[in-house]
């Protein structure tokens, strides 16, 4: 029984690479001295690391990387120079020594190095650790400079569709047909002299915060520049006929204005960013600047001038040149090695060295949706409300857009951060940096004032999450003018992230009073980590807006001293009370509590584990065993310290430690363990730290859950009495809680698994009930791993107990299909081989998925799996029962008769929200609305006056009229005209607003407001983005 559970390793020899040790060594040789010309000391670097880490390449190669083991030796010998570049003393003798030139002379490309990286840097971490320091990888900077990648990618694509829409894409007397090439003729030397001068504007204007947002602001201004300059019988449009400019006062073409107006930017910020590039042309190319308003040129006809700046000969034939090789020289000493990025690459066409496909992932922050780059222009959307459908190119044409109908409108990475910081620009940067009146009122109705602790508390936070200076070392090296960007950049986030802190702080205490019927919240503004929570993801939710390069995630809850498990509490209340939020953030929100319940909550130092070892006692051994408790969370006094923090006028806060010791009432910062009786606070039944992941199942379940207590206790001290009854702790409600969301995940990714394996809906149910079993009876499975880990050990295995032919190999590669794979979860497991029982092997290490499979899955779970399918019994009679007719005439859901087990629940139904795609030619998708939200949303009596899906668009008329034009669209055929919606009175913005959040409305209807509200105003929603190749 124990054989046919396990699946069989390839014995493929490693004999070949026993022979050929040397010969890798002498590769690594002839690559240092022959392909990159180092010098002794770092050869003798890398061949150092090479030798100590050589081992564990030989043992894996199979479970590294996809290519061939030529390939694999190549990112190996790359991940070793890069190290050895990064962490050695001797690399800044070496001003060539840079990322790029490794992977030139490789013959490996970003994209393939940036896939594999971390497996390396996860297997070769000890060894790093040990020869460099534990400090490796945060020097190394990996995270940084792939999204510093991406974030090119992106901007460079932006930038290459943007010159096209503007410019010719050939020589005037060359034919409009000819393909546009970055590398020949007259237009190509524009174009490389606009990014150069946007590359000088990163590296001498925005120094360390190189966000997604200034960038795009940079570029737009080099847009500008350019618009100006490059000689008018080049431009691809008439300024006389694209209405789509803005014009004011009859004195021509506001330009600033019109670029605001079609990329969403800040007419002040472009206006700055412009008076900066300015001046590095006059810095660096010693160009004599003139007011356009005194200039008179082809250029400039039926131009606003006013307030421009205009240079005479800038973008003459004769000088270009020259111009151009002056802005490379400039680069190149700017850079020296510092930048692993040769920036210039992106347009060069060296399509061999960026590696084909998008880069995406945890570091650019796309939500986990899949799209592909397009155009740096966005709709204007009006972002009063979240729920504002994209505006059809004809419509946005009319509202700012430059060329007109020519410019098509897509959405892409670039235009939603645009979009998004225009809602912050807007909504939040007017709010006042104080608490209001009616907070400051719950603050003062405490058992003391709370208004100073509150504002000292944040001014701490936010200080140390958006430094005053630079940012921490590497950043010493910036220029004056480049610290001065920073100082203010990071001001402007700390401020908007402070205002962000007080309007949904405010919307939650009204909340809570109102639930609580009383106004005096002690319990929950006393408490310490609550706080800190709601400070870090304020500031989490600007730099998500901004996408800064330097502070990715779990950067702010490093700063402010919380946990991964910690933040998980207060994301729901994020997107419950901040009604204005841009469907961006919200699936932000959603992606990163999807990522902190999938493993960050199970990793060492999470303080689930401070609750788990109280909820469950039976697990203390295995915990401490692991040293997996989190450390006491450090005091104000102590952040302030280690961030040099001036506290200026700020009062001290009164009698600080001594509430911070009392348990219950500040986020217990000395220990998880210390017991309260304080209940004085009512509780009353509501869906407080329920997730949204958890209320889009129940809402589709259409289940009402077990109504967990107020937020306040959800960070009450672990072994608080919980006031609402059934005898629990907090600590076993709160753990209750995330067990819960946990397995409503795993729901989630099982479906997904099971229908992409094509397997059946008792598989499935199998599969989910071995999960409960697993997290329930055998939790300590789950300690320092990824939950998919778990997910795809147990598919395999009741695949084996059920007889079915699956291999494991078939299920990884499918899982490597679904779009939250991430390939560690197969490569490398954690193992603690003291637990494994037929091991001699001693320590912790990370094996493949089929040897922790093997040694220690199997082992441990291996009771549940028998009694799900006994020897001679089939797996339907034996694990699940036919679903049986109740006496309402429904089908009463399976069990798992697991004996001595609890009660597991059965597979939840669903919910089927994605956007499909409807056309196999062109990218038209269709979003399924919800039926809840449908009967919300229309009464009875007014079903016929609305859009909705399986509706007509007209009353009483038949809905295949309807369908047939659609199809004609999708197919591609011509229609007389569009599907007129003018009679159908289609309600506002706001009143959807009104419907989705009624007034005490269920948190659950707040998950998927965003699609609903694509599905009333769209029944097809249709994208044409840039192709990835």
């Amino acid at each position: 029984m124990e054989e046919s559970m396990m699946p069989s390793i390839s014995s493929s020899s490693n004999s070949r690479y026993d022979e050929g040790r040397d010969v890798m060594e002498a590769r690594l040789e002839d690559l240092c001295k022959i392909g990159l010309g180092l010098g002794d000391n770092l050869f003798a670097s890398a061949m150092k690391l090479f030798r100590e880490s050589k081992h564990i390449l030989l043992a894996n190669m199979s479970s590294i990387g996809s290519g061939s083991p030529e390939e694999i030796e190549r990112l190996w010998l790359a991940s070793v120079l890069y190290s050895v570049k990064k962490l050695g003393q001797e690399s800044g003798k070496n001003e060539e020594f840079t990322l790029s030139r490794i992977l030139r002379a490789s013959k490996l490309n970003f994209t393939d190095f940036f896939k594999e990286m971390p497996q390396f840097f996860l297997k070769v971490g000890p060894i790093l650790s040990n020869l460099y320091g534990a400090d490796w990888e945060k020097r190394l900077e990996v995270k940084e400079l792939q999204a510093n990648f991406v974030h090119l990618s992106l901007l460079s694509k932006s930038y290459k569709r943007a010159f096209g829409e503007f410019f010719l894409r050939s020589e005037p007397n060359s034919g409009r047909g000819a393909v546009f090439s970055a590398t020949t003729g007259c237009m190509s030397g524009y174009y490389r002299f606009g990014w150069l001068l946007f590359l000088a504007l990163r590296i001498h204007a925005f120094s360390s915060f190189k966000d997604l947002v200034t960038s795009t602001n940079g570029l737009v201004s080099v847009l500008g520049i350019l618009f100006l300059h490059v000689p008018a019988h080049y431009r691809n449009f008439s300024l006389h006929d694209s209405a789509g400019f803005v014009r004011r006062n009859g004195k021509g073409v506001d330009l600033l204005a019109s670029l605001c107006n079609s990329y969403d930017t800040s007419e002040d910020d472009l206006r700055k960013t412009m008076e900066k590039t300015n001046g590095l042309i006059v810095d660096i190319l010693k160009k004599k600047p003139r007011l356009a308003s005194g200039y008179k040129t082809a250029n400039l006809e039926n131009i606003n001038t006013e307030g421009l700046t205009y240079f005479e000969d800038l973008m003459e034939e004769s000088s270009l040149s020259s111009s151009i090789a002056i802005l490379e020289k400039d680069y190149v000493d700017a850079v020296h090695n510092r930048c692993e990025l040769d920036e210039r690459m992106f347009v060069n066409d060296e399509h061999s060295l960026l590696g084909s496909g998008s880069q995406s992932g945890d570091s650019t922050n796309t939500c986990a949706a899949k799209r592909k780059f397009g155009v740096i222009a966005s709709p204007t959307k009006n972002i009063t409300s979240p729920l504002s459908p994209p505006r059809s190119p004809i419509a946005s044409s009319a509202n700012g857009s430059l060329l007109g109908a020519n410019l098509k409108m897509l959405q892409t990475p670039v235009s939603t951060a645009m979009t998004t910081a225009k809602w912050l620009r807007t909504v939040i940067s007017p709010l006042p940096s104080k608490p209001s009146a009616e907070l400051k009122r719950f603050f003062s109705v405490c058992d003391r004032d709370l208004t100073n602790d509150v504002t000292r508390r944040a001014h701490i936070i936010l200080e140390a999450i958006f430094p005053r200076n630079s940012l921490g070392e590497r950043m010493s090296r910036s220029m004056h003018s480049s610290n001065l960007m920073d100082t203010i950049w990071a001001e402007q986030r700390r401020m908007e992230a402070l205002k962000l802190y007080y309007r949904v702080l405010e919307a939650i205490c009204t909340a809570e009073a109102q639930l609580l019927h009383a106004s005096n919240l002690n319990s929950l503004l006393t408490n310490e980590r609550f706080h800190r929570c709601m400070l870090a993801c304020s500031a989490e939710l600007v730099l998500a807006t901004h996408k800064a390069i330097t502070m990715m995630f779990p950067v702010v809850v490093e700063r402010s001293g919380i946990t991964a498990f910690d933040l998980s509490k207060v994301i729901e209340s994020f997107i419950r009370h901040e009604d204005s939020l841009p469907r961006e953030l919200r699936r932000h929100l959603n992606h990163l509590e999807e990522r902190l319940l999938e493993s960050m909550v199970w990793e060492k130092g999470s303080s689930m584990y401070n609750s788990l070892i109280i909820a469950r006692p039976k697990l203390a051994a295995d915990i401490n065993r692991l040293g997996l408790l989190a450390d006491p969370m450090p005091s104000l006094d102590t952040v302030a310290t280690n961030n040099n923090i001036a506290f200026g006028s700020l009062p001290p806060m009164p009698s600080l430690q001594k509430h911070e010791s009392l348990a219950g009432q500040n986020g217990d910062i000395r220990s998880p363990k210390r017991v309260c009786s304080d209940s004085r606070n009512v509780m009353v039944e509501r869906s407080s730290f329920t997730s949204p992941v958890k209320e889009r199942l129940l809402a589709f379940n259409g289940q009402k859950s077990r109504l967990p207590p107020p937020l306040q206790s959800a960070f009450a001290s672990p072994q608080r009495p919980n006031p609402g009854g059934s005898g629990e702790t907090c600590a076993e409600t709160g753990t209750n809680v995330f067990f819960s969301k946990i397995v409503k995940l795993t729901a989630v990714r099982i479906n997904g698994l099971v229908e992409r394996l094509k397997l059946s809906q008792q598989v499935r149910e199998t599969v989910y009930c071995f999960v409960q079993q697993i997290l329930s009876q055998r939790t300590t499975l789950f300690f320092n791993r990824h939950i998919d880990m778990i997910i795809l050990c147990s598919l395999y295995g009741v695949a084996k107990i059920s007889k079915l032919t699956l291999t494991f190999k078939e299920i990884i590669n499918n899982y490597r299909k679904q779009p939250h794979c991430k390939p560690q979860v197969f490569r490398s497991v954690f193992v603690d081989w003291s637990t494994a029982r037929r091991n001699g092997r001693t320590g912790q290490e990370y094996v493949d998925i089929v040897a922790f499979y093997n040694e220690i899955f199997i082992p441990s779970v291996k009771p549940l799996l028998v009694e799900l399918g006994p020897c001679g019994t089939t797996l339907k009679s034996n694990l699940i029962p036919e679903a049986k007719n109740n006496s309402e005439g429904t089908l009463s859901p399976p069990t798992c008769p697991c004996p001595g087990s609890p009660r597991m629940s059965s597979f939840p139904s669903l919910p089927d929200i994605s956007p499909k795609k409807v056309s196999a030619a062109h990218n038209v998708y269709v979003s399924p609305l919800r039926s809840s939200k449908m009967e919300v949303l229309i009464s009875n009596g007014s079903r016929s006056y609305y859009a909705c899906v399986g509706e007509s668009t007209h009353a009483y008329q038949s809905p295949s009229k309807d369908l047939t034009a659609i199809n004609n669209r999708i197919n591609g055929k011509k229609v007389n005209s569009r599907l007129n919606f003018d009679d159908v009175g289609l309600v506002s913005d706001s009143q959807v607003l009104g419907s989705l959040y009624p007034p005490n409305d269920n948190a659950t209807e707040s998950s998927s407001a965003t699609a609903t509200a694509a599905a009333l105003t769209s029944m097809v929603k249709s994208e044409q983005p840039e192709s990835e190749s």
